[in-house]
């Protein structure tokens, strides 16, 4: 599986109107987790953040929400914040426009948030532009750092160097509270909430505009 674990910046810079990370004042990390609410695999990211008084963004997918509306409730009440990853799950590159813009607004419905992450980061230009147009001025939010938590190839120990290697102030990371990335989440989260705040780092939800 190909995939770049940190961002480049010429391909930041080819998505300007994308967040890719928060500025670097401070010893700051944000970290992020999509696909969820799960109901078992969120509550442990949830109690695992709360050991370290962690904050997080996470990107919920509509119908888990819907399937799961007291995990998501908890995840507001304990003061993260939540992102809007569409409803189904789409892959923008095979969706139609309409399709896609109406399957976030659906998910709109449950998540209250200006925040949107494509899911896989797959997004066609039409669809960025026709994004900001909607009700809510949605902004996109990408990443600094791809833990590779969902990659079956890769083992536990290479998900926390990952994000050893590559996180930095203002990074904006990619975990996901989803079963196919349950093991290597539950193995590099603590690792890097542990590592991070020994060296004088806070971690911090995502806010923009």
């Amino acid at each position: 599986m190909f995939y770049l674990v940190q961002t480049p910046r010429w391909l930041q810079k080819l998505y300007p109107r994308r967040l890719w990370r928060l500025p670097a004042v401070k010893k700051t990390l944000y970290l992020s987790f999509d696909d969820g609410p799960h109901p078992t695999i969120t509550p442990f990211v949830l109690n695992t953040l709360q050991q370290y008084g962690a904050k997080a963004t996470f990107f919920c997918i509509g119908r888990n929400v819907q399937a799961h509306p007291e995990i998501y409730q908890r995840i507001l009440r304990e003061g993260h914040a939540v992102g809007n990853h569409s409803f189904d799950h789409l892959n923008g590159w095979k969706t139609t426009d309409e399709d896609y813009l109406d399957n976030i607004l659906k998910a709109g419905k449950l998540i209250d948030s200006n925040l949107y992450r494509p899911p896989y980061g797959r997004m066609t230009r039409s669809q960025e532009k026709k994004l900001v147009e909607l009700p809510g001025f949605f902004i996109t939010v990408m990443w600094t750092v791809l833990s590779g938590d969902f990659d079956k190839d890769l083992s536990p120990l290479q998900c926390w160097n990952n994000l050893h290697k590559h996180a930095k102030p203002g990074s904006i990371i990619v975990f996901h509270d989803s079963e196919k990335a349950n093991e290597k989440m539950r193995y590099a989260l603590p690792l890097v909430l542990e590592h991070f705040s020994r060296e004088g780092y806070t971690f911090d939800i995502i806010q923009r505009g």
